[in-house]
């Protein structure tokens, strides 16, 4: 759609990339589809992206005919609703943010197309939600290229919920607001990255397939049938968000475990409880809950914990000083399948050895290739602008690079 011959300025491009983030406390169940407003507030972890994260370049031209967009190399439709909602809030920001502006702002770019590229460094079909990096990164790319500043995971949230809380690094809280027009159903981050070093995590891809049922159509069924989910939003979350949001800011790892563990088992209860019900763990996540909790009793202390989202893929935290132990356990009771790929990405782990009392207690019967791989990551900051131009997803014709 670029005029022959015409070409984008390297001011008008600009490429971010944004996190992925995992909830400690769920949100699932909206109370507004339209505006994305939650029955509940929830809390999350945000990944480093030097594991996983969403790049996106967003470049404008007088040239450009109708806006597009390209995802992981595939030109999408740029009229699906929530995209469409991000797209027209930016420019209504950038608009106000003009009209108050003296003389001498630029405001070209506001009445130019865009072309919108967008890529993830992890396999989207490993069922790694990629909804909140990539929604989180496209209004924090888009915010740039319009100029505008301030509150963005508002904006983020009108995209896809848990994107509101991939607009920060470390511990991020969505509080769900009161307001009908959803002014004050925002993210804001609870503790830095930086708070607590010894925090580790470990993404355990238990299947690479996709969810059995989507997330959104799924939270709406359970909102509409499950008297538990009810019961969760009014009664127990408010409780667990004052608890959970206490032991992250005391580093209080037994407290956090214990919390996210049961939190994610309501969850699961509530889709359980949904009708008909929705399954998203599979035999493999019921095995690693198991190992997890035979291997906590074993010690007498809670080490590790687990979350899972809508999906058969485990999260598992815990501090640095038992990875080495928890992996080697991992892989005897899973053992991968050996074709001379990494079974573990992302940060090292040292080798540790695994004591045949640890085996005998956790007790379980070997499952191979039940985990594809583990991605070993840590906390990590919020989205971030890349100054390399060499890095940018569009060429200077406006199309994604042959490379994308």
């Amino acid at each position: 759609s670029a005029m022959p011959g015409d070409s984008v300025d390297k001011e008008n491009m600009i490429t971010c990339t944004a996190p992925v983030n995992i909830a400690v406390i769920k949100y699932w169940g909206k109370r507004n589809e339209d505006l994305i407003l939650p029955i509940n507030s929830s809390l999350s972890v945000t990944l480093h992206q030097d594991q996983l994260k969403t790049t996106t370049t967003v470049a404008t031209s007088r040239s450009f005919q109708e806006d597009r967009i390209w995802l992981n190399g595939k030109e999408e439709d740029i009229s699906h609703p929530r995209l469409q909602s991000c797209l027209r809030e930016i420019r209504r920001l950038a608009r106000k943010r003009r009209n108050n502006a003296g003389p001498g702002f630029d405001a070209t770019a506001l009445s130019h197309k865009v072309h919108i590229c967008s890529i993830n460094n992890f396999p989207t079909a490993a069922g790694l939600a990629s909804s909140a990096a990539g929604f989180a990164c496209l209004v924090y790319t888009l915010a740039r290229v319009f100029g505008v500043e301030g509150e963005l995971s508002g904006i983020a949230r009108q995209g896809s919920g848990s994107a509101c809380r991939s607009m920060y690094g470390g511990f991020v809280q969505w509080i769900m607001g009161q307001q009908e027009d959803g002014k004050d159903s925002l993210a804001q981050q609870v503790e830095p990255e930086s708070h607590w070093p010894e925090l580790r995590i470990l993404v355990l891809v238990a299947s690479a397939e996709r969810k059995p049922v989507g997330s959104t159509s799924g939270m709406q069924t359970s909102v509409q049938t499950s008297s538990l989910l009810k019961h969760r939003a009014e009664s127990v979350v408010p409780g667990r968000m004052v608890e959970m949001t206490e032991a992250v800011r005391r580093k209080d790892f037994a407290a956090f475990a214990e919390l996210t563990m049961k939190d994610s088992n309501q969850f699961h209860a509530t889709c359980l409880d949904t009708y008909p019900p929705i399954f998203y763990l599979n035999n493999v996540s019921h095995r690693i809950i198991s190992m997890v909790h035979r291997y906590n009793r074993h010690y007498g202390e809670t080490r590790v914990a687990y979350t899972f989202d809508a999906g058969p893929n485990a999260v598992i935290f815990t501090l640095q000083q038992h990875i080495p132990e928890f992996v080697q356990m991992v892989q005897y009771f899973f053992p991968p399948e050996i074709n001379g790929g990494q079974f573990i990405k992302g940060l090292s782990v040292d080798q540790a050895p695994l004591s045949e009392e640890l085996k005998q207690a956790v007790g379980l019967e070997p499952m191979p290739k039940g985990i594809n791989y583990i991605i070993s990551t840590k906390a990590g900051p919020g989205p971030c602008v890349v100054e390399d131009p060499a890095q940018h997803l569009l060429g200077s014709d406006g199309l994604p690079k042959k490379t994308v």
